[in-house]
């Protein structure tokens, strides 16, 4: 709609003028004939005369017909005055995204064009489905804004249900609200209602009503209103949407910044691609790691960005894109001719419906700190050491040193099934927790921590370090201990976070010194050993305790075992016997955890 103009406005006024003032002219003249004529009726009488037949009762019937004519004239610019104030009104509403500004602008054209005592807009709230009422204007408005609700809800819901407008001249009187409570009790007479509709959907009422004047309003008020109602509705409707959608940006704008804000603050390096490992973001430490800027690397592949990663890495990439699994992998590139220390994480990147749209790399370089523990030295990086055991210089020959030690080598069982399931950090936190129990009850008996291997811990007992002479009672008792405080593990983990451990300890001779070249050497054991331990460990099942028959010669006093016969040899031919470690052996008087049978 097109608001009138300035000059519409004052030429329809001006018509509007003109004609009332011919009505008015033209009432006087019927008015002042009417009375010239009964003058000259008397005076005709008085010389015998009368006026013509029928000439004063058809003056009358004139005037009266000039009167109804003033009465439609007064009618019909009256709905031409209310239908310009609708149309300017309808254009104004309908130009403002503000539901406040809408709805108070809808309630006061209502109450002008009907000339209603009080006006209500009722709107369905969309969470209760109950009637709100957000607008109330009066005759003392500031009054009603603050008053208790005085409206005849059964009359509001009844059109907001039938989604019809309603009219009575008094209500008090009419047959159809004889039964309703709010009319009677407020005193209800002239009451208009309409339904708001959008797409003949109703999302609200207009009611107007008075209290004091029966039949104010009329079947034209009726009929405009619900022709204005259709056009306010819309205008609602929008202003919530507009006023809704601002909100949901409001709020992805701060999900947004949040993110950014985490991103950025991320310790570790981030870096993710798309589908065709595309690089579509980077954090600041990520920009850090790879020496290049988040904008230099936008849009270009993975493999145009990180040189040297090797096919490993780009396997593992794909795997995750493809089975929607997390992996993590150490990589060792080479950046601007400088070799690196990297751990990678690689977990798919979802999208709201969980469909992959990415993988996310978390990148932590521990290119320093590998420099660090290298300079600090291999002993003191790789065991706990017991300088109280260290009974002279000769006991640090590194250069190589053949002895009788028992091994004990450790395994997470499951945990390739269990890591699938949890996100890398969680992964990350429980497989601590594991390595930990089981390197604490390593170092509980004296032992040193040898390697972690991924879930595996091995440990070494009777080295030059902790040299020990009842090393495989030591390694036997450690290896049970593990068995016992998982257990306590398992008390705070939910049921399928829950893992055990397959572990196997043989004792015989074992060279023990330094391993590697000049760049990294570490502290290791070579021989049968390592590897009979090892392979006891894979023949463990979850939760058992395995032993060699060397071991068992050592620890039979001390502990009830079962023999089995291997389930896995590698072509051993003198491995034809392994121990299961029941419980310890029952001694008079003494009350010891081995004694539980778990």
């Amino acid at each position: 709609m097109t608001d009138f103009s300035s000059q519409d406005t004052a030429r329809m006024k001006a018509q509007r003028q003109s004609a009332q003032e011919q009505i008015r002219e033209l009432t006087q003249r019927a008015n002042d004939t009417l009375e010239l004529l009964r003058s000259q009726r008397d005076v005709l009488r008085q010389r015998g005369m009368n006026l013509p037949g029928n000439s004063l009762d058809t003056l009358k019937a004139l005037k009266n017909g000039v009167d109804k004519l003033s009465n439609v004239v007064a009618n019909v610019l009256l709905e031409l005055k209310q239908l310009r104030e609708l149309v300017n009104t309808s254009s104004i509403i309908n130009s403002s995204l503000d539901t406040g500004d809408v709805l108070n602008q809808v309630m006061d054209t209502v109450v002008r064009i009907t000339g209603a005592e009080r006006g209500y807009i009722a709107l369905i709230n969309r969470e209760t489905g109950q009637m709100d009422y957000p607008v109330r204007r009066g005759i003392d408005r500031e009054q009603m804004e603050k008053g208790d609700l005085v409206v005849s809800s059964s009359i509001v819901n009844e059109v907001a249900t039938t989604g019809e407008g309603l009219l009575t001249e008094n209500a008090s009187k009419d047959n159809r609200f004889q039964g309703h409570q709010s009319v009677i009790g407020f005193q209800l007479r002239s009451i208009l209602a309409v339904p708001l509709k959008v797409r003949d959907d109703v999302i609200g009422v207009v009611y107007c009503d008075n209290r004091i004047i029966d039949g104010l309003f009329k079947a034209s008020d009726l009929n405009l209103l619900k022709a204005f109602a259709n056009q306010a509705a819309v205008a609602i409707e929008n202003a919530r949407l507009f006023e809704s959608l601002q909100m949901q940006v409001a709020e992805m704008s701060e999900a947004r910044d949040l993110l950014t804000s985490i991103f950025s603050s991320i310790a570790g390096g981030v870096i993710t691609v798309n589908r065709d490992d595309v690089v579509t973001d980077c954090n600041n430490a990520g920009e850090t790691i790879i020496g290049r800027t988040r904008d230099t690397i936008m849009g270009f592949h993975i493999a145009e960005i990180l040189l040297g990663m090797g096919s490993e890495f780009y396997e593992s990439l794909t795997r995750v894109r493809e089975n929607v699994i997390a992996e993590r992998l150490t990589v060792r590139p080479s950046l601007d001719g400088v070799k690196r220390y990297w751990n990678v994480i690689m977990s798919p990147l979802r999208d709201a419906d969980g469909v992959t749209q990415g993988v996310v790399l978390v990148i932590d370089d521990q290119t320093e700190i590998r420099r660090r523990d290298e300079q600090l030295g291999i002993a003191s990086n790789y065991m706990k050491l017991k300088l109280e055991n260290i009974r002279d210089a000769a006991a640090l020959d590194m250069g190589g040193q053949e002895r009788e030690i028992s091994m004990l080598h450790s395994d997470v069982r499951g945990f390739t099934t269990f890591s699938e399931q949890l996100e890398p950090e969680r992964l990350m936190e429980i497989i601590n927790a594991y390595i930990s129990l089981a390197s604490d009850a390593i170092n509980l008996y004296d032992g040193v921590v040898d390697k972690y291997m991924g879930d595996a811990v091995t440990g070494l007992f009777n080295t030059q370090f902790n040299p020990q002479e009842d090393h495989a009672l030591r390694a036997v008792r450690a290896a049970m201990s593990m068995k016992y405080d998982l257990l306590a593990l398992h008390e705070v983990l939910p049921d399928e976070q829950r893992l055990y451990y397959g572990i196997g300890v043989h004792s015989g001779m074992a060279v023990l010194g330094n391993i590697g070249g000049a760049e990294r050497k570490e502290f290791g054991a070579l021989g049968d050993a390592p590897d009979l331990a090892k392979l006891l460990q894979e023949n463990a099942e979850r939760g058992e305790v395995l032993i060699s028959a060397e071991t068992y010669a050592l620890v039979q006093d001390y502990y009830e075992c079962e023999a089995l016969e291997p389930r896995k040899t590698k072509g051993r031919a003198d491995f034809t016997v392994m121990y299961r470690v029941l419980k310890h052996k029952k001694r008079t008087g003494t009350l010891n955890l081995d004694n539980l049978d778990f």
